[in-house]
Formats: C-alpha cells, sequence, structure tokens
C-alpha cells in the first residue's frame, strides 16, 4: 500500500486539487437534484405541465445513458479530457435552455440536453478516481463524494424555494448555472493529468453499445410519456417500453446482471433497483407535502435536506468502520431495508394523513440507507472491473444508477397519473407501494453477491 498516499491523504499533495474539483461537480449536480425536486410543483402549474411531472425528472436521466455510454468508450479511447469538456458545455447549455424555457415542452428539451452532458461527466469522474486516485484512497474518495452533499442539503431546498417565491423559479437554474461554471473551473487542471492510452491499445469504438444506449433512452421515454396518452397508447407504450428497455440495457450492461450473477452484475443490479426505489419514491415527497399538507416548497424540501444529510453521515461512517468491521452483503443488506423502512414510513403519511414529521423522519432513515451502500457500490464496480475496463464498468454503474431512477419514475408517473394524480385519493399510497415492491427485491438481490476479492495493493507513487 502506497505509504505516500495513506499518508497525505486525498486532501494532500497531488490529490488536493483533483478532489477539490471532483467535489465541487457533485456538489453542483446535488443543489440541482434538490433543488428541481423542491421547485418542480411549481414548475408544472407554471407551465401547465402536471402530467409531464414525472418525465421532467426521467428525461435527464433517460438521456444520461447515451451520455454514459458515449463518455465511457471515449475515456477508454481517449483518456477523458475533451469528454469532460465536452460534457460540461452540454450540460451548461441545456440548463440555460431549461432557466429560460416558457413552456413545458421547452423545458424538457433542455433537460434532454442537460442530462446527456451530465451523465457523460459522471463517467469522467469516475474515471478520474480509477486512473488518478491509487486503491486505498477510493474509499475516501467515494465518501467526499457523498460529503458534498450536505452543503447544498442545508441550503439547497430552503433557497430553492425561497427564490422561487421571491423572484421565480427560472432564477434557480440560473443560481445552479453559475455554480457549474465555477466548479469545473476548479476540475480544469487536474483534466490534463488524463493522458490517451498508446495507440495499439485503444479499444474500438464501440458503435453497437452506442447503438443500444440511444434505443434504451427512447424506450425509457417512451415508459414516461405513456401517462400523458390515451388508454390504448398507454398500453402499447408501456408494452413497447418495457421490452424495449430491457433488450437495449442487456448489451449495456454486464453478463448476468439481470439474473444478478454474482460480482459486478450484482453490484450494478442493485444499484439499479435501490435507484428505482428511492429516487422513484423521493420524487413524490416534497409534492405529497405540498398537496396533502399545504406546506410551502422551502418548508418540503426540509425533507431532502435531512435525507442527503444522513446519506453524507451515513458515508462517512461507512468510510470509517471499514471493510472488516462492515462487509459488503451486511453494508447492502442494512441500507435496502433502511430504504424499504423510508417507503414504508411514506406510505403510511399518504394512507393515514399522518403528521408532515413523520415522513422527514422517515426520508432521514432512507437517506442512511442509500448513503451506506452507494460508496461500497462504488468502490466494488472498480474492483471487479478489469484494468483499461474502468470506463464501461463505470458506464456500467452510472447507466443502471440512471435506467433504474427512470424506471421507478415511469412506474410511479402511470400509477400517479391514472389514480387521478394530486387530487386522487389512492394516487400517493400506490407509488409509495409500487417502490416498497422494487426494495423489497433488492433486498433480495443482496445475497447474490458472492465472495468480494480485497482491495489491490498498490506500491509507492
Amino acid at each position: 500500500m502506497s505509504s505516500v498516499a495513506t499518508r497525505s491523504g486525498i486532501l494532500g499533495g497531488r490529490y488536493a486539487l483533483a478532489t477539490l474539483g471532483m467535489v465541487a461537480i457533485v456538489g453542483v449536480a446535488a443543489f440541482q437534484n434538490l433543488a428541481m425536486t423542491t421547485v418542480m410543483p411549481e414548475i408544472s402549474r407554471d407551465l401547465d405541465g402536471q402530467t409531464l411531472y414525472a418525465l421532467a425528472f426521467a428525461a435527464p436521466l433517460a438521456a444520461g445513458v447515451p451520455g454514459m455510454v458515449l463518455a465511457g468508450t471515449w475515456s477508454d479511447r481517449s483518456g477523458g479530457r475533451v469528454v469532460a469538456w465536452m460534457s460540461a458545455a452540454l450540460f451548461a447549455i441545456g440548463t440555460a435552455v431549461v432557466m429560460t424555457a416558457p413552456t413545458m415542452e421547452v423545458f424538457l428539451v433542455g433537460r434532454l440536453v442537460e442530462g446527456f452532458g451530465a451523465g457523460a461527466i459522471d463517467v469522467v469522474l469516475y474515471v478520474l478516481v480509477a486512473r488518478i486516485f491509487p486503491a486505498e484512497l477510493h474509499g475516501p474518495v467515494f465518501a467526499g463524494f457523498a460529503a458534498a452533499w450536505v452543503v447544498p442539503a442545508l441550503v439547497g431546498p430552503a433557497v430553492a424555494g425561497v427564490v422561487t417565491e421571491v423572484w421565480g423559479w427560472h432564477w434557480v437554474f440560473a443560481g445552479a448555472l453559475g455554480i457549474a461554471l465555477v466548479a469545473f473551473a476548479l476540475l480544469v487542471p487536474t483534466l490534463s493529468r488524463l493522458h490517451a492510452p498508446p495507440v495499439d491499445r485503444r479499444p474500438a469504438w464501440q458503435a453497437g453499445r452506442i447503438a443500444w444506449s440511444i434505443g434504451a433512452a427512447v424506450a425509457i421515454l417512451l415508459l414516461n410519456v405513456a401517462p400523458d396518452l390515451g388508454v390504448r397508447g398507454r398500453v402499447l407504450a408501456v408494452v413497447v417500453g418495457v421490452v424495449g428497455t430491457w433488450a437495449a440495457l442487456r448489451p449495456l450492461l454486464p453478463s448476468g446482471t439481470f439474473r444478478a450473477a454474482p460480482g459486478l452484475p450484482t453490484v450494478v443490479l442493485l444499484r439499479g433497483l435501490v435507484a428505482a426505489a428511492f429516487f422513484g419514491s423521493e420524487a413524490y415527497v416534497p409534492y405529497l407535502l405540498q398537496a396533502q399538507h399545504g406546506l410551502s416548497a422551502s418548508a418540503a424540501g426540509l425533507a431532502l435536506t435531512v435525507s442527503a444529510v444522513s446519506w453524507a453521515g451515513a458515508s462517512w461512517l461507512h468510510g470509517r468502520l471499514g471493510e472488516q468491521r462492515l462487509t459488503a452483503t451486511r453494508t447492502f443488506g442494512i441500507g435496502t431495508a433502511l430504504v424499504l423502512l423510508s417507503v414504508l414510513v411514506a406510505l403510511a403519511v399518504a394512507v393515514w394523513d399522518l403528521p408532515w414529521w413523520v415522513l422527514v423522519v422517515g426520508w432521514f432513515v432512507g437517506g442512511a440507507g442509500m448513503g451506506g451502500m452507494y460508496p461500497r457500490l462504488s468502490m466494488l464496480t472498480l474492483r471487479f472491473s478489469r484494468e483499461g475496463d474502468d470506463g464501461f464498468a463505470s458506464s456500467a454503474l452510472t447507466i443502471a444508477d440512471a435506467s433504474g431512477s427512470v424506471v421507478g419514475l415511469a412506474v410511479t408517473g402511470l400509477l400517479f397519473v391514472g389514480s387521478g394524480g394530486a387530487t386522487g385519493d389512492w394516487s400517493f399510497p400506490l407509488v409509495f407501494v409500487a417502490m416498497a415492491g422494487i426494495a423489497l427485491v433488492a433486498s433480495a438481490a443482496v445475497h447474490r453477491l458472492g465472495p468480494v476479492p480485497p482491495p489491490t495493493v498498490t506500491q509507492g507513487t
């Protein structure tokens, strides 16, 4: 193990600027995510797009799938520097479109462009971790990513809510764009350390995977536009969307993912399942607090704040306990149980009209479950991947994350709109029942993980 790396840590020596730049990028994503979830009910009312509520969340995630695949292949060939610049530019352009959108349709176009860039930059971050940091620092880096959610969690929902109430939701995205530009500027010096491999070792362009990723994005989006269609169109969209999503994702993920084969396939599957259960539910948590309890946007964002704080705290605790005391199976078992509990609490609030703070407490528990699992899933992805395949493995993990979230949103969108929307008696309960079912499947998949190899020992740098 590198004694130099161990002594200096992720904020010492040659790793400091890389850590700060990457953490800043994650912080921007955190702010954007929390702000969007907080103010989306207001946006949907302002742009008369309540039937497209779930699609506003799903669009960037679906567009991120081809962004991830392209970034993974391109990074393996070029080192990742140009990929980072292109993805950052697309994210900025998309955010600018969202910021100025006069209609829901234009808003969704901006979210698509923004999502493509965000998906690509996610892969670049994983590649940076794999190629710049020694293996013994991977855990602290991913814990740092989780910690980057703390400040946005503490101030993001409240700031987004206040800005929306005082000046309008457009200014929320203007602020996000400004923060993004500063964050990327911090990362720029680190990008010069990403070098292309020798010509004879560069993998071929994977045109087939890129084509499948576009197909997956289209199929996933089809699932999410289904609620806005008539009965026949809705049924056709669901059938084609489900079959198309399954067929298109198979070549993009490790072989055996859908049957939970031991090793990397189960790691990737778990990421997708917990993302579906948690984020499919979370999109409706502020909505429930505003529609059922009359909370303002800033007050409803408290659930997201406490969840993000517990997420970061659990990630920090995960890094402190170490792998011997907290095995992967135990980590994932506890994490999936906490996520399931949080969704069941949300279900109870929706059915029995329990006080709003009960849901806030429940979402705090769910955030802790996610925070314990995500760093370990990221670590195991790099550990199970072979040398030179970190771009593929990283893109597979992020594809599962995005696809799981979008499928979860598609399911909840269909159930929510189909049962009457915010005024329906069973709309919110059906959302949380479906997501609880997915959390149960994730709990069962934990036992398919198999043996976990120890971390790679690296020599001094």
